[in-house]
This record gives C-alpha cells, structure tokens and sequence, in this order.
C-alpha cells in the first residue's frame, strides 16, 4: 500500500478537504487564504459600506427634521457603530465577523465611556467638527443601546449582503 492518491483537493473553513478515490478525507493542512484579488474586492466593498454608511449618518444630522423623531435622534448613532464595524473590517476582512463585532463594540463603548473624562485640551478638541463627530459630546447610556443596534445591523447586512455576495462571485468548483 503506497500514499493515497490525491484527485482533488479543495479548502474548507480551517481544513483542508481532499478527495481519495472518490471519498472525502479531512486532512490537517493549513487552510489557504483567498487570494490577493478576492481580498482587494473584499476590502472595496468594506470602503465603499464604510463611504455609504458616513454618507447616511451625515444626512441624518442634517436633514433629521425630515425624519421621524426616532430615527432622527438615534440614527447617526446607530450608523456611527455600523461605520466603525466596517471600517475594520476594511482593515481586517479575514477576521471572523464576531471578533469584528466584538471590536466594534469595545471600541464605541470605550468612546462613549471616554465623554465621561473632562480635560480642558479633550473638550476643546471634542468642540471641533471632526472631534465631536468621533468623540462626541456628553456621555448617554441610550447611545450605548444605538451602539449595539448598529454593529448588530452592521454584522446582518456583513453576513446577509457582503459575504454572501462574495462567496456566489467566485465558488470553489469540486473537479
């Protein structure tokens, strides 16, 4: 009996799947990653998710009279988490959506959590346009509540939208 002969081999998540004589066998490869073209569409649909989402929340501010008083109280909020979500996953498009998720909402909670702190160099910068769009202006537990909602929606539209999307674009064919 010599080495199995190999027909075909193709990548599942974590492992390696190769077809011996007409069977599927794991075998403990390493996984490869996707390819340098699928990583660069990745991460266009990222920005142009991110470029979108900054786009909406910067029109809920300005036009928030237009809007119902809910949606035009938390919606930047909400859109604000949503942004940071696919922001990194821009810079970060192989890691697992719930370690993205989890990032984000660590990283807008620590901000909010951040409006509790007053210096006089953080306030000034927090009265500057680009300052109190990121750091905002006053802690509210309320904006925690549009926090999570936001990376919540943000990980549907990632799961339901992108990552379905480009999983139909190039399907790994069995030979």
């Amino acid at each position: 009996m010599g080495a199995p002969q190999f027909e075909d081999t193709f990548t599942w998540p974590r492992r390696r799947i190769a077809v011996v004589r007409g069977y599927d066998v794991a075998v403990n490869l390493p996984a490869t990653r996707p390819s340098s073209r699928s990583t660069w569409r990745r991460r266009a649909t990222y920005a142009a998710a991110c470029v979108a989402t900054i786009i909406l929340g910067l029109a809920s501010r300005r036009y928030g009279g237009a809007l119902p008083p809910f949606l035009s109280q938390y919606a930047g909020d909400t859109l604000w988490a949503a942004m940071v979500f696919f922001g990194l996953s821009l810079l970060f498009p192989h890691r697992p959506p719930w370690f993205r998720a989890t990032a984000a909402l660590a990283f807008s909670f620590a901000i909010e959590f951040s409006q509790l702190y007053h210096r006089p160099w953080l306030t000034d910068l927090r009265h500057t346009t680009l300052g109190g769009l990121v750091l905002g202006q006053g802690f509210l537990a309320t904006d925690l509540l549009c926090y999570t909602a936001g990376v919540g929606l943000a990980f549907a539209v990632d799961a339901l939208l992108i990552r379905t999307a480009s999983h139909t674009a190039s399907p790994r064919r069995r030979r």
